[in-house]
């Protein structure tokens, strides 16, 4: 591929070939023809405008709701990190995050400025820019409750700001997704309340969590979204999938709708098995599982 011999300089990181098991939760998945990770915002936007336009571009987080296919992906796939992950409370019971934040680290130092609202990602492990992009949330609530704004990047390096309906929030959705938008950062507001009794809060879905959801595997988090009307854990249960190998996959002992790599997956294994779900699911029930977890890549 000529491009990758002609990459623009750039102060971050290059990885060329890059192996991208080790950048997702899964902990399975091929190469990126390149990996990118940048130093700061300008960094990112130098890179994109210098990029033959013609090569496709992903932006990932930690890696906690993606499968990656076994054949790897294609183009430049973006990593953001320490340049993107500042926490700032801007008073007003508002506070601003960068993409790479976690959202278990926004909700913490909500709670430290007396921000309330924002437990709900001590529950949800990923970051903010993911949360944005597919309006992530658990207990009840949602991103699109809480958030007020976001800055993001198009595929020139161009920045500009989202907000309010502009961002088309529906259940596990909104118009940032295939919009070729990179999530800089984005403002939340919650109520005010006392630090204690937020992290109070925060400590009893914690637990809830832990006790709930096989967070020790290599998993990804749900992998269906909730069907209208139904629960996708109880959906793959009584289809009787809960704890049934397939190859080196299985759905959670714990929680049937967590599927997880049991050691020696591929990715093969874990969408196939989702797959067969899925269909089994519809033959007994005529309902629709649709994947929560984001699939990239080519086959091998």
């Amino acid at each position: 591929m000529t491009w990758k011999t002609q990459l623009p300089a750039v102060r971050g990181k290059l990885l060329v070939d890059e192996a991208l098991a080790p950048f997702t939760w899964f902990r399975v998945g091929g190469p990126a023809d390149l990996v990118f990770l940048p130093a700061d915002e300008p960094d990112l936007s130098d890179f994109l405008k210098a990029l033959d336009p013609a090569v496709p571009v992903l932006a990932i987080g930690v890696g906690s709701n993606l499968l990656v296919r076994d054949g790897g992906v294609e183009g430049v796939v973006i990593r953001l990190g320490k340049g993107f992950n500042t926490v700032e409370p801007l008073g007003d019971n508002r506070i601003k995050a960068g993409s790479a934040v976690p959202d278990a680290i926004l909700a913490r130092k909500a709670a430290d400025a007396g921000i309330a609202g924002l437990e709900f990602y001590a529950g949800i492990p990923g970051t903010v820019g993911g949360a944005t992009v597919m309006n992530a949330g658990c207990y009840g609530s949602e991103t699109v409750n809480v958030i007020r704004s976001a800055r993001v990047m198009d595929r020139q390096g161009n920045v500009r700001e989202i907000c309010g309906d502009q961002f088309d929030f529906t259940y596990r959705h909104s118009a940032l997704q295939g919009a070729d938008l990179i999530v800089l950062d984005a403002i939340f507001e919650g109520t005010a309340d006392q630090p204690s009794e937020i992290k109070a809060r925060m400590r009893a879905i914690t637990e809830r969590r832990e006790t709930t959801q096989p967070i020790r595997e290599k998993t990804g988090g749900s992998t269906f979204k909730n069907p209208p009307g139904h629960s996708s854990w109880k959906l793959v249960d009584e289809a009787g999938w809960r704890g049934k190998p397939y190859g080196g996959a299985m759905f959670s002992p714990l929680h049937s709708n967590f599927l997880i790599n049991t050691g020696e997956a591929t990715a093969a294994d874990l969408e196939g098995l989702g797959d067969t779900v899925r269909a089994d699911v519809l033959a007994k029930t005529g309902v629709q599982l649709e994947w929560e977890i984001k699939r990239i890549g080519r086959n091998l």
